[in-house]
């Protein structure tokens, strides 16, 4: 045992347990963990081997005896019986049942008959109506109360009397001969939070973090700093009120682990399916649903809520803004975060230069940017590891109620403001922006500094972390509605200092579509309305071949099937650039052939809206000399030598190229009134070269005076 775990069991007694017994027990039942640490904290809560070994036999003594398996209900039933009474081990949910205005229990395992339960049960345990709770269990059995006996007489065509039937009524279709004698949920009946601050006070920050990882059965020494974080912000919903969180990444990372297994508190809505009256409020019944009843309501597999009607939307989006909703005449309040779960299906360079980081959601959520507006943080599940035997830990944690009941205590609790000694956000942040990383922030700060206890690069580890996790999803709300997001260099400054630092991204930076260094000569980036009606990206690569002065881009990438427009367009840039070229470049153009790759960066439909960057690259082709880093040519030139008025607008055309990672952007001097009407917040995001001709854009491109 490492000094280590010592130190666990010193000042966590009863409540701490090696996670490795939880792992051997869990191939024996399939019950939730924190029901088998339950039992653990109860019986092997020691360093001494040989307890431990006593303490597993009793635990699995208890499950063999008490916990139901379906296949052992009639076994179950008949000990009930024979005994008089029986404790079992289950899960319970009870519903109400208004036409015989009554409740009733039903079992998971146990295949009884749903059979009536008092009043004062369920309102000492209102979970039983909401899921249902795992519980030990005290059942009784008292046979069916004998009603009076009837007498029918009848005779037969002889006038003999027929013998006397008994008759018995029933008096309810709940009627059953077993009743509930006791019931305890399976959780700590209290947490004394005054002495968990107390104990926090003998932890490091980084012995803290890994009794936390380690309560949640993983193995911190096999996590980088970034990967504890992560696993870190999946506890966030439980702590912290009314947090949205989404995660979403490859499979095999364990997004929803902790969500079933390891609170009491937490419900999963594994089908992906709900309604308002199950999530929100039943009209019929006047009771608050899921929302009201549970610290954190997770959706796993998000891809599968295919029923979510308009109406189901909107409250949603209305609850993750302020936490009520509106049902009738009355405005209901709760503080139960929503978390959504879900598999990505591409990489995530595809979804960047395709649609978004959001693409798993459904329809119904996917063409709602306000919806994903109320997200406060994105956890980038393709940073996650996928499960591994070296993730989990075999050394001791608390037991997963421990830590449960530690979140839920915590929170009444707001460190949302702790870091405003040190920083302060930068002017990019919204309203929003600034709600969503410091309930972030707060949550990770609760966890880890519950007594609110931080230096100021503690501080501004978690600061940079929430910013990180709000701006992935101020980056998708751009691409989904460019002119409404454009605020997405958020960050800090440093009140000491002064400075200034803009959060980056990972994924943004790695992962551009217009390369930041020199391209080679004759490749050049457009930008443009596709004929599907929406900009994309497009990079012209353009080849010199021997030749007499022919100009290709028959069967290339992108313009298969092109329409006659988009095929007129490139020829009016041929065209111009052969009536231009001497007026730039020493020596024949008709030397070589032209051979044109178009490719569709996004694949949205080629554009005729590119024929100004054509020209470019055709220069750029014949001369040698490579384009401006990181550029990209807004314009179309006709047939005639003129150029066509940029009808698109200038901030969708902005933002695009921003989104693209361009440093720079070339557009027609003509629209530099439009331009420069744009927000300041849009300006800085560029350099903005203007040029009058097609050939001023090839000298300004080119870098030729």
């Amino acid at each position: 045992m490492t000094e280590f775990d010592q130190k666990i069991l010193e000042y966590f007694p009863g409540r701490a347990v090696r996670k490795d017994l939880t792992a051997l027990m869990k191939k024996g039942a399939n019950v939730p963990t924190y029901v088998l640490e339950y039992l653990l904290g109860m019986y092997c809560a020691t360093d001494d081997e040989d307890a431990i070994q006593i303490g597993m036999e009793k635990i699995k003594r208890i499950l063999t005896e008490n916990y139901v398996r379906p296949d052992q209900s009639e076994y179950v039933k008949s000990k009930i019986k024979e005994n008089g009474q029986y404790t079992i081990i289950d899960k319970i949910t009870v519903i109400f049942d208004e036409r015989e205005d009554k409740y009733v229990a039903r079992f998971t395992n146990l295949n009884i008959d749903p059979f009536e339960v008092s009043s004062d049960l369920v309102v000492h345990n209102e979970k039983l109506l909401i899921g249902g709770i795992w519980c030990i269990v005290k059942i009784e059995y008292v046979g069916l109360d004998p009603e009076e006996d009837t007498q029918e007489i009848e005779e037969d065509i002889f006038g003999n009397q027929k013998r006397k039937k008994k008759i018995r009524k029933k008096k309810s279709r709940y009627d059953s001969p077993f009743q509930i004698a006791s019931l305890k949920p399976i959780q700590m009946p209290n947490l004394d939070l005054d002495e968990m601050l107390d104990t926090r006070s003998h932890f490091t920050k980084d012995e803290w973090v890994a009794l936390l990882l380690r309560s949640a059965g993983y193995a911190p020494e096999a996590l980088t700093e970034k990967e504890k974080l992560h696993y870190l912000l999946r506890f966030v919903p439980f702590i912290q009120r009314n947090y949205n969180l989404v995660e979403l990444g490859p499979r095999g990372t364990g997004k929803s682990h902790v969500y079933s297994e390891l609170s009491p508190y937490s419900i999963l809505m594994s089908s992906g399916t709900t309604t308002v009256s199950n999530m929100f409020y039943n009209m019929a019944t006047r009771r608050v649903g899921l929302v009201g009843n549970w610290d954190c309501v997770a959706f796993d597999e998000v891809a599968g809520i295919t029923q979510a009607s308009g109406d189901m939307v909107q409250i949603m989006k209305n609850y993750m803004a302020n936490g009520s909703f509106a049902r009738g005449a009355d405005s209901i309040s709760s503080d139960a975060s929503i978390a959504f779960e879900g598999n990505t299906f591409r990489s995530v360079a595809d979804m960047m230069r395709t649609t978004n980081l959001f693409e798993p959601f459904p329809e119904a959520f996917n063409n709602d940017s306000a919806f994903f507006d109320r997200i406060h943080a994105y956890l980038p599940g393709w940073e996650t590891p996928k499960l591994r035997t070296a993730l989990f830990t075999t050394d001791y944690g608390l037991i997963s109620d421990c830590l449960s009941e530690f979140c839920h205590a915590m929170r009444k609790y707001d460190f949302t403001n702790s870091f405003g000694n040190y920083f302060e956000l930068n002017r990019n942040h919204n309203t929003r922006d600034t709600i969503a990383v410091g309930r972030t922030f707060s949550g990770l700060a609760k966890l880890i500094y519950p007594n609110e206890e931080m230096a100021k690069e503690e501080a501004r580890e978690l600061l940079e972390y929430a910013i990180e996790c709000r701006r992935r999803v101020k980056e998708q709300l751009r691409k989904m509605n460019p002119s409404e997001f454009s605020d997405v260099a958020l960050g800090y400054v440093d009140l000491d200092t002064g400075d200034e630092t803009v959060v980056p991204l990972p994924e943004v930076a790695n992962d551009t579509l217009v390369f930041g260094g020199l391209e080679k000569a004759g490749y050049v980036y457009g930008v443009g309305r596709s004929v599907n009606d929406i900009i994309g990206i497009y990079r012209l690569e353009n080849k010199l071949m021997e030749g007499t002065g022919k100009f290709q881009f028959r069967n290339v990438e992108g313009l298969a099937g092109a329409s006659k427009n988009i095929r007129d367009s490139l020829n009016a840039a041929f065209h111009y650039f052969c009536g231009n070229a001497r007026k730039l470049i020493s020596g024949s153009y008709e030397d070589s052939d032209y051979l044109l790759y178009f490719n569709d960066l996004q694949g949205r439909g080629a554009s005729e809206e590119v024929s100004v960057a054509e020209v470019v690259g055709l220069f750029s082709a014949l001369s040698g000399r490579p384009v401006l880093p990181s550029l990209v040519i807004c314009g179309r030139v006709v047939m005639s030598g003129s150029m066509m008025p940029v009808t698109t607008d200038p901030e969708d055309i902005f933002v695009a190229t921003a989104n693209a990672g361009a440093r720079r952007i070339m557009i027609p001097e003509e629209s530099r009134e439009k331009f420069d009407g744009m927000r300041e917040s849009l300006k800085r995001e560029m350099e903005v070269i203007f040029y009058a001709t097609p050939l001023d854009a090839a000298r300004k491109a080119l870098g030729v005076d």
